[in-house]
């Protein structure tokens, strides 16, 4: 049954990604850390990651883009893209290296949290994403840690229940030559995702973070509808819109929520498989 369910999985991820890296070249209007993030994701989350690319991102028409990414749960859907990307890409290349040293599920988890954390934090976020900061990457880190943080505790609730209960039932599913273990992965992309979309609909809505942005000049108004998207570079004579930050003391009631929310998961997947530090 499982071998089957991967057959499909292959079958329809292969022609996911063929069409959103083709759709990113020929139709995309967003910057290309945005493209980047979809095509990952969709590699990662296979025909998941492409129904939502066409849903939340995807060009509908010359000229359209800005008024079909409007919505918030879109822009919220684009924004978590990026965090998941990095997210997912450093928990992934852990994976695949840390069985290779035979070390505890404890020590597992923990060193795919840490890749996890830098990946997304100071590539996916800060470095790919220092032009939003006068060019300065360090400013970049210190704007963008409070809303990776709080988001990828989030992906890894939901992540690492699948990740590890899966390892201890499915056999073969922790070797990254072995198809299942990108099986398992997926899986455990897809919840981490779906898990961290409430917290990235409020990072937006809250204007903590960036939504989709449409390039400057690469998508016209859309033609009648007057719309301009909310990330978009202002026009003259608008106002451009500006990230807020938390005061101190809010966010760190957001961080130790969100560390609760992840120490609650591994929680419950202690009770179903042992995470141990030792042998």
């Amino acid at each position: 049954m499982l071998a089957g369910a991967m057959i499909v999985w292959f079958a329809l991820t292969i022609p996911s990604v063929a069409f959103v890296i083709w759709d990113s070249i020929t139709n995309g209007v967003t910057s290309w850390v945005q493209r980047l993030a979809w095509i990952l994701v969709t590699i990662y989350a296979g025909p998941v990651g492409a129904f939502l690319y066409v849903l939340a991102c995807r060009r509908p028409f010359p000229g359209g883009h800005d008024r079909y990414t409007a919505a918030l749960w879109k822009q919220a859907a684009n924004s978590e893209m990026h965090c998941l990307a990095g997210d997912a890409t450093g928990i992934m290349f852990a994976a695949a290296v840390i069985p290779a040293f035979g070390l505890a599920n404890g020590w597992d988890a923990t060193i795919e949290y840490l890749s996890g954390f830098a990946m997304g934090l100071f590539v996916f976020q800060a470095l790919m994403m220092r032009g939003m900061y006068d060019g300065d990457y360090w400013k970049a880190v210190k704007k963008t840690f409070f809303a990776e943080t709080v988001s990828m505790n989030i992906v890894m609730a939901g992540m690492i229940p699948v990740m590890v209960i899966l390892a201890a039932f499915w056999q073969g599913s922790e070797d990254p030559l072995h198809p299942a273990f990108w099986f398992r992965m997926s899986l455990a992309t897809i919840v981490g995702g779906a898990l961290a979309f409430p917290i990235n609909y409020w990072l937006v809505k809250s204007h903590l973070k960036h939504g989709c942005m449409t390039l400057p000049g690469a998508d016209g108004p859309a033609p009648g509808l007057g719309h301009r998207s909310l990330e978009a570079k202002p026009a003259k004579g608008e106002a451009k819109m500006h990230m807020r930050t938390l005061p101190f003391g809010q966010a760190l009631i957001w961080v130790i929520f969100t560390f609760a929310v992840l120490l609650a998961a591994l929680w419950l997947t202690d009770a179903i498989v042992p995470i141990k530090f030792g042998s």
